[in-house]
């Protein structure tokens, strides 16, 4: 495991020493090398053990995507940024870098952390380098207002985790994942293990989220820069999905008394945040309601703990941490050339950037699960789990699935078609450096198409 943490770390010096000529390149290209570096993950035995060991970090078939999902979107953040940062200087692009690589670094140990505590402690340390883009970097006022959203939502509900977590350590004298894995926890059907629940689980669903803790997100996605954007759709959210998977075979059985109400706000949410969407004007609310409505499906899927709704989830999770980070790089070309987000200025994009439109067609395709991409077989994995569940749950989500093909195609009709504006129509044309960002998003997805066993944690 540390052939993948210690070259990541190794980035933060680079990125103050290298020259300001070579910054950006030479980041890039160090970067790329560890997301090929990490490929080697997915060359493990494929049975859910412990691979790669050290004292407190392991990978397995769950952390492994995810972590190689972390290392690949490095990369790509530098690229979709470069443009945001050139009128900055030296020294806060540099810090910028610094932040970025910081980040990255505490997401890999946080997936690859063994023991429950470690795993809390990198939790919470990712907070600060998001903190710190989404306030420092972001373009509007609101973006200190969105900082203490997602500062003060995070922190209030990992506190009952933390506190269960050090209760679980003085009674068992350990904190290790695979050890209560094979230990489970009988707990008396009383209201102490009902709250012992819900506070193993408040932390990872506010993260995921779950529809009614969801309000940070939006605000969090609208003011942050594009790599805040990008990191927070692609791989914060996961952070959510990858906690419930990994505490909850803690926690079996389930109690019906809670988990009905959980399973009932993760489906009605997907209706409802799917319907926000389609009355939305800003082009990155829409996208970060859009997040919401897939991670009520992931959290729904997790919490039936079946092994083809635990596979489900994963898929979905690894597709739309691609998806939706290739839909926020299109609304940052978008917004770089006009200058705002609202979509009823911005129409007719495809008589000025025929080539965007192209992807912004394939990346709305993707995210409303077009066969045979992967969204799509995570997607039917947990609605099968679902109508497994509960019959009736299938009504639900149909008709999540038809309002979230409606709104990816109301997204691309109202940026793509239409009359253009006349102050748009002398735009700058797109670069290579977009083009190269959107096709690393989609290459994944489609060679991913393939072997889709690869993330799916193997669960079945």
């Amino acid at each position: 495991m540390l052939k993948i943490i210690i070259p990541t770390a190794l980035l933060i010096p680079s990125s103050l020493l290298l020259k300001p000529n070579t910054l950006f390149p030479l980041m890039t290209s160090y970067s790329m090398l560890l997301a090929l570096l990490s490929l080697s993950l997915f060359n493990q035995p494929m049975i859910l053990q412990l691979s790669n060991p050290t004292t407190h970090f392991s990978t397995n078939p769950t952390s492994s995507p995810l972590i190689i999902l972390s290392c690949w979107l490095l990369p790509l953040m530098i690229l979709a940024s470069q443009n945001h940062l050139k009128t900055e200087p030296l020294n806060r692009k540099r810090t910028f870098l610094v932040t970025l690589t910081l980040l990255q670094t505490t997401l890999i140990m946080t997936f690859a952390a063994s023991e429950f505590i470690l795993f809390y402690m990198l939790f919470e340390t990712t907070l600060i380098p998001t903190l710190i883009i989404i306030t420092r970097w972001g373009n509007q006022m609101e973006r200190l207002n969105a900082g203490l959203y997602f500062l003060f939502y995070t922190l209030a509900s990992s506190l009952p985790l933390l506190i269960t977590l050090l209760y679980l350590h003085s009674t068992f004298l350990h904190t290790s994942m695979e050890l209560f894995f094979l230990q489970q926890l009988d707990l008396p059907p009383t209201k102490t293990s009902h709250m012992f629940w819900l506070a193993c689980l408040l932390a990872f669903m506010v993260k995921l989220p779950l529809y009614g803790f969801h309000l940070w997100l939006p605000k969090a996605h609208v003011e942050a820069p594009i790599a805040g954007s990008m990191v927070l759709a692609a791989i914060l959210l996961k952070l959510g999905g990858y906690g419930l998977i990994r505490i909850s075979p803690l926690l079996n059985p389930h109690p019906p008394a809670l988990m009905f109400p959980i399973m009932v706000m993760a489906l009605w949410g997907i209706l409802m945040t799917s319907s926000i969407c389609l009355r939305q004007t800003d082009l990155k609310a829409l996208i970060a309601y859009s997040s919401v409505s897939h991670m009520g499906l992931v959290a729904a899927a997790i919490i039936t703990q079946t092994p083809w709704g635990l596979t489900g989830a994963m898929t979905l999770m690894i597709a739309h941490g691609l998806t939706s980070s290739a839909l926020f790089t299109l609304a940052n070309t978008n917004y770089e050339r006009t200058h705002t987000r609202t979509l009823l200025l911005v129409r007719g994009l495809q008589l000025i950037f025929p080539l965007m439109a192209t992807w912004w067609l394939l990346v709305n395709l993707t995210n409303m699960a077009l066969p045979p991409t992967i969204n799509l077989v995570g997607e039917l994995l947990i609605i099968t789990t679902l109508f497994n569940w509960s019959p009736p749950s299938i009504v639900l989500t149909g008709i999540g699935t038809l309002f979230t093909a409606s709104y990816s195609l109301y997204m691309f009709l109202m940026t793509q078609r239409g009359s253009v504006s006349t102050q748009f129509q002398l735009s700058s044309p797109t670069h290579t450096r977009e083009h190269l960002t959107l096709t690393l998003h989609l290459l994944p997805l489609g060679l991913l198409m393939l072997k889709p066993a690869l993330i799916s944690g193997l669960f079945i």
